[in-house]
């Protein structure tokens, strides 16, 4: 009787971790903003193509209206190759501003065909100014303050992203 009830015991034990499971897959990875619950989140990364080199920056997405209005508001410092992009639902002239945010950043635009189409370097932090290129993009990449000039990325060049879901 005492080895029925045990391998009853370890029959429940086994289903139930089997079905939890499932719910540890990501590995305590922090599902990136805008993924869907129980879905896992490829890593984000956007390369450029400098002509000289493939640069390659992490990404943080903001694909919904709360996460592009918090942006990276409030961060104190951020990885030389870490960004942040901000996904569009459609190509359009966009702007922004530093309010909140601490730290210089470059806004570079990009199109719908994947190339950088301007860039607003070292943007001031902490102001409510508006800064845009004046021509339509459907992606915006923010990497740290300088970082397009001292890397040498420039408008015209291309970009290709892995682990970003289409506007």
């Amino acid at each position: 009787m005492r080895s029925l009830v045990r391998r009853s015991l370890l029959s429940l034990v086994v289903a139930t971790a089997l079905v939890a499971l499932p719910a540890c897959k990501n590995n305590g990875q922090r599902a990136q903003s805008g993924t869907a619950p129980g879905a896992a989140a490829q890593p984000a990364s956007v390369t450029i193509a400098t002509g000289e080199r493939q640069l390659t920056f992490r990404l943080e997405l903001a694909l919904t209206p709360a996460d592009q209005e918090r942006g990276l508001m409030y961060r104190k410092s951020m990885a030389a190759d870490a960004g942040m992009l901000f996904v569009f639902d459609r190509q359009s002239v966009h702007t922004f501003w530093m309010k909140n945010t601490l730290i210089p950043l470059d806004m570079l635009f990009i199109d719908a065909d994947r190339r950088i189409v301007g860039i607003v370097a070292s943007a001031e932090p902490l102001t409510e100014t508006g800064r845009s290129v004046g021509v339509p993009s459907q992606y915006v990449l923010e990497i740290g303050g300088g970082l397009s000039g001292q890397l040498g990325i420039r408008a015209g060049q291309t970009v290709d992203f892995k682990g970003v879901p289409p506007p």
